[in-house]
């Protein structure tokens, strides 16, 4: 999940001049399928239609991949494209951000919507053996997808994520009593005013970002990308709420975990040491989930596919290798 205007100017991206304002870059219109580069295409789905773009053309079977946010876009998991040597990795924006249309309808905005999109994507590409990637709240996505026990499921990799919305925001709460206690005040303050938007709020969020989210500097342009997507974004507003603290939006009691072992998929867990979804997120899913293997990447906080992304690749390719050919 990601969140707020001012992770634009975090790490001194914008002074690096890492970050290229998403209205300066050329981009089609969405559905008037002009500007399309090769992979790319519309597809339709309840509400509008959605940007897919697949990369690469090996006869591996594809990765599918679920961003985060909601509402944040694909960008930040374009270095998922280093797999797409020797299996096709698709890319999509869902409804509501990125190149996808943006329907101002906030009664679209539902999990279950989300999950039926996700179905017209498989359906539009023809997937019928693919491995599934979702990442935050892509994962959550991820989970109640596959409780309709999808047959064209082969293999799943649920990163940096979680079965529960509140035991994912207790996490956040738990770790930002790690920050320094200056930090911690403003945050505190601010939250009890109701105020989110005031800059020292915003500054003292960006602090925790610093631990918890991304700990490069400056973040990967990529990521930049899609915290623009959030900024504003009426799909994060209605499910989640002003930020990861603070969760109000029709996600906030969003909990599958007595329901984990119906999930009967070989299931890859991956987190950042310092990831903003606390340990014991993971191992919750580690602990209900029946077939899973896990891997902490110890250089990381949220975005192991940028923070660590050597050692990332390398575990994601072992593993979905491992079950391309079982079905």
């Amino acid at each position: 999940m990601i969140n707020r205007r001012n992770v634009l100017t975090s790490s001194g991206a914008l002074a690096a001049g890492g970050f290229v304002p998403v209205a300066a870059r050329a981009k089609p219109r969405p559905g008037d399928g002009s500007g399309l580069r090769p992979g790319e295409r519309y597809v339709e789905v309840p509400g509008g239609r959605v940007w897919v773009n697949v990369v690469g053309t090996g006869r591996r079977p594809a990765l599918l991949v679920l961003h985060g946010g909601p509402g944040a876009g694909h960008d930040y998991l374009e270095s998922l494209g280093d797999l797409a040597a020797d299996r096709p990795v698709v890319f999509y924006d869902q409804l509501g951000c990125g190149r996808s249309d943006k329907p101002d309808n906030p009664a679209l905005w539902r999990i279950d919507r989300f999950v039926t999109e996700l179905e017209a994507v498989r359906r539009a590409l023809g997937l019928r053996h693919f491995h599934l990637y979702g990442h935050s709240w892509g994962g959550w996505l991820a989970i109640e997808y596959l409780l309709r026990r999808p047959r064209e499921v082969g293999a799943v990799v649920l990163a940096s994520t979680s079965s529960s919305a509140p035991q994912f925001v207790a996490g956040t709460r738990r770790l930002r009593t790690l920050l320094p206690a200056d930090v911690r005040r403003i945050l505190d303050e601010y939250e009890a005013r109701g105020d989110y938007t005031a800059p020292e709020y915003l500054d003292a969020v960006n602090v925790f970002y610093a631990h918890f989210f991304c700990r490069l500097d400056p973040y990967p342009e990529a990521l930049l990308r899609s915290a623009a997507n959030v900024d504003g974004n009426q799909v994060y507003a209605t499910m989640n709420g002003p930020n990861e603290f603070v969760m109000t939006g029709n996600l906030s009691s969003w909990d599958r975990t007595s329901q984990l072992r119906r999930i009967r998929y070989p299931v890859l867990l991956t987190r950042g040491r310092y990831d903003e979804f606390a340990v014991d997120s993971t191992d919750t899913l580690e602990q209900r989930l029946p077939a899973t293997e896990r891997v902490e990447f110890p250089n990381s906080a949220h975005m192991a596919m940028w923070e660590d992304r050597e050692a990332y690749m390398r575990t994601l390719s072992s593993f979905l290798s491992t079950w391309d050919r079982v079905r």
